[in-house]
């Protein structure tokens, strides 16, 4: 009788440890689900089952947002030319741009016209696949003597990996936030997730705009054309004078020799000087020279 007591004693000891440490991992495992600022939120991905788990969810699109597509050995190229052409013809030349263009597949993404009293030009901005930036760029040189041509490339591969990587990272933060949000069960837990939820939100915007627009770089080329046309300088036509106004002019005219001529005989007064010295002195020498024979 002392033995079967003794056991069920122990069996109910060892019940109520159980209970009591199964309680315990209920509430430990509560409280880690409110915890908002987990060091591992913040990290970055260390291990390959998140990396995964990240990836499937970007080409999913489960995070309301478009898929980036991501090519680690492929180099990121932007590829830009700036080219001043004169030509003699503005306008004909355009219509022959619009063709060229039409037929590489490319667009005019801008364009605009000025007009001076010496110069009509033309500006435009051209978007091209980088496959036909070479040959886009020989058929314009034809219309015309090319004045300017200057030709860029830009490496941007790290730039739109390193973008790439930031906007995986935020949509992965994003959704563990999320997953938090479902499971809070206080209004200041709900209130502070959101405005969490609201960061990472405006981060992923910006690396989205970013990722967007370098995609769009390198996808196409932009060529920036200048055509210009020299214009001649209207001549004045010769106003008609009455026979009164041509007398006058020549009065004028007569007047205007005379006070020259006046003004320019002072402006020889050092050789009037020197003429009168030396005529005195031919003078003087000739009365000499007749006082002598006589």
């Amino acid at each position: 009788m002392k033995q079967v007591t003794g056991i069920l004693v122990w069996l109910g000891l060892l019940l109520t440890a159980c209970s009591q440490e199964e309680g315990n991992s209920a509430a430990t495992s509560a409280n880690t689900d409110v915890v908002l600022e987990a060091p591992a939120l913040a990290a970055p991905v260390a291990d390959k089952a998140v990396a995964n788990e990240q990836e499937d969810a970007l080409a999913d699109g489960s995070s309301g947002s478009p898929a980036v597509p991501i090519s680690p050995t492929a180099r990121q190229l932007i590829y830009r030319a700036d080219v001043d052409i004169k030509v003699r013809d503005l306008a004909r030349a355009a219509t022959r741009v619009d063709s060229i263009v039409r037929r590489s597949g490319s667009w005019v993404g801008a364009a605009a016209q000025t007009r001076s009293d010496d110069e009509w030009r033309q500006e435009m901005t051209i978007r091209v696949q980088p496959a036909k930036f070479v040959g886009l760029l020989a058929g314009l040189s034809t219309l015309g003597t090319v004045e300017r041509k200057a030709l860029t490339s830009e490496d941007v591969t790290a730039e739109h990996a390193d973008v790439a990587a930031r906007l995986r990272t935020k949509r992965a933060l994003e959704q563990r936030y999320l997953g938090l949000l479902k499971q809070a069960k206080k209004v200041s837990e709900v209130l502070e997730i959101e405005a969490k939820i609201g960061e990472v939100r405006e981060e992923i915007e910006s690396a989205e705009s970013r990722f967007k627009a370098l995609n769009d770089q390198v996808a196409y080329s932009t060529i920036t054309l200048k055509l210009y046309q020299p214009l001649a300088l209207p001549t004045p036509d010769a106003p008609v004078l009455s026979f009164g106004s041509r007398v006058a002019e020549a009065f004028y005219g007569g007047w205007q020799f005379v006070t020259s001529l006046v003004i320019g005989l002072i402006y020889l007064w050092p050789i009037w000087i020197v003429l009168a010295v030396a005529l005195w002195l031919l003078r003087s020498w000739q009365r000499r020279k007749v006082r002598i024979e006589a």
